[in-house]
């Protein structure tokens, strides 16, 4: 029927005052207003409502049998809305999420902020750690879920994946490359190289990449974390590949482009990773759930991805 609320809502001030002006008044309408919604549902039910004259308005007879109807549906609604609130107010706790810092700037404070408003009684642990770390977090139930890019081939594990990702070369502004549409990793040789250390699973990643590569870059620094490899680049220190989402965003003033990387390409999956046959807790399970859903422009960037979901879920 094409009657909404709002009209339910016009209808019982109506019939509660026995006047259009005062319910008019009551809920903050003008009188024409309040009357095309009455007309709105009557039209819809495909009855007269009201009696009006110049002088009163009276309930019909049809109109006094449809008031406790009407009452019924907003109180039941009331009550929903009562329930959905209480339940939101006793979901309390503590969520700990293992994430590569390379993916905390991308996919976590905006959700973090977003799932503080619905839960604010709900606080966030970040451990922010090389994926392996991320991942035995998880196994042994240090975190609640993780955030990293490995993990598909443990038979613990579900990996959830959200979105594919590419390596590129972190570049200043005033860099002789900088100007450059593309890089390759032969190109990289006659600069100041950046590094991370062993024992990274970005590193990992890139050594087996270029293994093949015969002329490699040979760095003069390493680092731990992509984070702290992306200050010393923007420092001016020289040039570093790092995943895509490790660096700043477009119109961020840090001086940084990101260029991409040829001969060989390199990319990356990142998903959520949680013990397979553990029960997340509401709060966690919440959580996860938000940032698998994601924002509007997540999931357009995830869209690829859900043939990759698929074939891992069939597997």
């Amino acid at each position: 029927m094409n009657f909404d609320l709002a009209d339910l809502r016009a209808f019982l001030s109506v019939a509660d005052f026995g006047s259009f002006r005062v319910a008019s008044e009551n809920l903050h309408l003008s009188q024409s207003a309040l009357s095309r919604r009455i007309d709105k549902l009557e039209s819809a039910l495909g009855i007269k409502l009201f009696s009006r004259t110049t002088r009163k308005v009276e309930l019909t007879t049809v109109g006094r049998a449809f008031v406790p109807r009407a009452q019924n549906v907003m109180r039941e609604l009331d009550d929903a809305l009562v329930g959905i609130k209480d339940a939101t107010e006793r979901i309390s706790g503590l969520v700990t999420i293992a994430c590569v810092p390379s993916a905390v700037g991308y996919f976590l404070p905006a959700a973090i902020k977003r799932f503080h408003a619905s839960y604010p009684k709900v606080r966030i642990r970040l451990i922010d750690e090389y994926s392996s770390e991320v991942l035995v977090a998880v196994a042994r139930g240090d975190a609640d879920f993780g955030l990293t890019y490995i993990g598909t081939q443990e038979a613990d594990i579900n990996f959830e994946p959200l979105l594919e990702e590419r390596f590129v070369v972190a570049c200043p502004a005033g860099h002789p490359l900088a100007k450059r549409k593309r890089l390759t990793w032969a190109d990289l040789t006659q600069h100041a190289y950046l590094t991370l250390a062993q024992g990274s699973g970005n590193r990992f990643l890139i050594d087996q990449a270029i293994s093949q590569v015969e002329t490699k870059p040979q760095w003069i620094c390493e680092v731990r974390h992509v984070p702290a490899l992306v200050s010393l680049v923007e420092a001016g220190l020289g040039l570093g590949v790092v995943p895509r989402l490790a660096m700043p965003p477009k119109g961020h003033s840090s001086g940084l482009i990101s260029i991409p990387l040829d001969d060989p390409k390199i990319t990356r999956v990142i998903g959520l990773i949680s013990r397979r046959g553990r029960e997340l807790m509401p709060a966690a399970r919440l959580f996860y759930q938000m940032l698998l859903s994601g924002s509007e422009n997540r999931r357009n960037e995830a869209q690829p991805m859900q043939r990759r979901r698929d074939q891992m879920k069939t597997s």
